[in-house]
């Protein structure tokens, strides 16, 4: 228990100046008050003419006053610092109080708490126990089946050059699989010639996993040897976004301060797709730290455009995916990072509800904002790899098993789909036609803060988990010197008491968003900056869905066939990504943009 201190009475000797000083004031104040005389004898008359001289340029000062001092050294330092803090209100008394309370208390306390848990960075371990949940039920469910009821597909025959092969969906690669068309190591040839083909043009290759992905497609083709069949991502070859840690090769996390770095661990979503058959194929490029599209090794450029850079950190996942360099990738998101990407490059991707997918052995930004989800050839792909990611795991104390519904089995014309201003309105047109009811539709709340509310938590979340690499001056080696590094030094300044004043704001966003979702999805932009926080905050699951092409501003001479991909996104409620993924599945089931090939390097 420790005991309140109270305040420090002064020691004798000062009460006696104070007692000495106060008498003295008094006698000043009676003799300045006594009629003058002008004379030069003996008597007051001397006194009285300096104490008027003193009079007249300064005031007296109460002696009650008399014990306050002006501020020195640290309280001056702490007094114009707190203009920062919006906290500038504090006489110099109350800041001495607050810097000595900061040295005996704070300063011990920081420091024991960062030597406990914040010497690693990344926040793989020690997560916060201030646990995020984005359910506006206050029933937790629990997961109802262990496996969709995945569509077959039927009479599917094996192309005769890779790059068909390439473009297959999981289903149809799956098929080949099952009915011994093709081998797992045959398909993983294809996908690592492809991957060291395209790596370097679209700098969206960190490591090739080599030996890993020949050992487990060789696992996989003994198993189905043996008659075991494990289901539609048996044998299939896939790539990890190089934040989710895998043994024995390096987990860099884009950054040139941990580019050797090698996590002893395995990710649950790389065990979840280990034991679904899968095989890893790469480590793809995430942005330094999980920040934008530039990485230690360059910056990741987009498939349909080579002169355009992806966005977004889940680069390596999305440029790869779009370019057939792999059949399927899982990236993650903060703020943007699948949906950004994912519009730039024209990948079908969804964005889960958030703890629908256990982040264990994945680099942390913030615990409550962080997202894995797939990039995929299309929404029915998107449906299959959630299928076998999802679940709640120890190490992340906000993944749940949540209750979804099978995408496969949703009938779409018992739902109401509102749509934005910012829609594709093929969409709307197409969704009406196949049975369900479109209505136009706006998202109502008054907080407008949203934007700043999102980079309060992630900044400072962040900071967090990167305390030490910033504490060692590693962000002066950061590869874009405008993104973390000032953004982390901004952190620094958000005072525990805004932070908590922004989550409680969020709180209050999140129940404004649930009483204005009357309807139960909607269809619009995914690259919107407010709807991009807005949906991070409040835990929206969304399928990015292309759309079509639109002709690039500055072409190359000649014919070309590079374009600007056109998305939309289609949103739903917290733990209802099934009727966001069947309402996609439905448009690209009469829509083919999702299988358009990118010219990649190509004219």
């Amino acid at each position: 228990m420790r005991i309140p201190r109270g305040r420090r009475r002064p020691p004798p000797s000062l009460h006696l100046l104070l007692l000495f000083a106060a008498l003295c004031f008094a006698a000043l104040k009676t003799a300045a008050a006594a009629p003058r005389t002008g004379g030069t004898g003996e008597g007051g008359g001397g006194l009285a003419s300096v104490t008027g001289s003193i009079m007249d340029t300064k005031d007296a000062i109460p002696a009650k006053d008399i014990s306050r001092k002006e501020p020195v050294g640290g309280v001056i330092a702490l007094k114009e610092s707190m203009k920062y803090f919006d906290a500038d209100f504090f006489n110099d008394s109350k800041l001495r109080e607050m810097e000595n309370g900061a040295k005996e208390f704070n300063v011990p306390a920081f420091r024991e708490n960062r030597r406990l848990v914040a010497i690693k960075d990344g926040g793989l371990h020690d997560p916060s126990l201030l646990v995020f949940q984005s359910s506006w039920s206050s029933k937790s469910k629990v997961k109802e089946s262990e496996t969709f009821d995945y569509p077959q597909a039927s009479m599917i025959q094996r192309p005769s050059n890779d790059e068909d092969i390439a473009f297959m969906s999981i289903i149809e690669l799956g098929e080949l699989i099952r009915t011994k068309k093709i081998t797992s190591r045959e398909l993983t040839d294809v996908f690592l010639r492809r991957l060291k083909r395209y790596g370097a043009v679209l700098e969206s290759v960190i490591t090739y996993t080599e030996d890993l992905a020949y050992k487990q497609a060789k696992e996989a083709d003994d198993l189905l040897e043996q008659g075991k069949y494990l289901g539609p991502l048996h044998g299939i070859p896939y790539g990890l976004k190089d934040i989710i840690a895998v043994p024995q090769y390096n987990t860099t996390w884009g950054s040139k301060t941990f580019k050797n770095q090698v996590i002893d661990m395995e990710a649950f979503v790389y065990k979840r797709l280990k034991s679904a058959g899968a095989v890893l194929v790469a480590k793809l490029v995430t942005g330094s730290l999980a920040y934008d599209d530039i990485w230690f090794g360059g910056r990741t450029r987009n498939p349909w455009n080579i002169e355009e850079f992806s966005t977004g950190s889940s680069a390596g996942p999305t440029a790869s995916t779009s370019a057939g360099m792999v059949p399927f990738a899982i990236g993650s998101e903060t703020a943007g990072s699948i949906t950004y990407p994912a519009a730039r490059c024209g990948v079908t991707a969804l964005r889960p509800s958030f703890g629908t997918i256990a982040r264990t052995g994945v680099m942390s930004l913030s615990e409550s904002l962080d997202k894995l989800g797939p990039f995929c050839r299309s929404a029915t792909d998107c449906a299959i790899v959630l299928d076998a990611i999802r679940g709640a795991d120890a190490g992340d104390p906000s993944s749940r098993e949540i209750a979804l519904e099978d995408p496969f089995h949703v009938d779409i014309t018992k739902f109401t789909v509102g749509y934005l201003d910012s829609a594709e309105m093929e969409v709307v047109k197409v969704l009406s036609a196949k049975g369900a009811k479109l209505v136009p539709f706006k998202l109502n709340y008054t907080v407008e803060s949203v934007q700043s509310i999102l980079n309060i938590t992630m900044d400072v979340d962040m900071l967090a988990h990167f305390d030490n690499w910033q504490r060692e001056g590693h962000d002066d080696e950061y590869e874009a010197q405008d993104q973390w590094p000032v953004e982390l030094r901004r952190a620094r300044l958000v005072p525990a008491v805004d932070y908590v004043q922004a989550q409680r704001a969020r709180g209050r966003l999140i129940r404004e968003v649930q009483e204005s979702f009357t309807v139960d999805a909607f269809i619009g932009n995914v690259t919107d900056w407010e709807l991009v926080c807005l949906g991070n905050l409040v835990g929206l699951p969304i399928v990015v869905v292309p759309t079509g092409f639109k002709s690039i501003e500055h072409p190359p001479k000649g014919n070309t066939r590079r374009r600007t991909t056109v998305t939309t996104g289609i949103y739903a409620p917290p733990d209802h990504d099934h009727i966001a993924l069947a309402l996609a599945m439905a448009y690209q089931s009469v829509t083919d943009h999702h299988k358009q090939r990118p010219p990649i390097d190509a004219n």
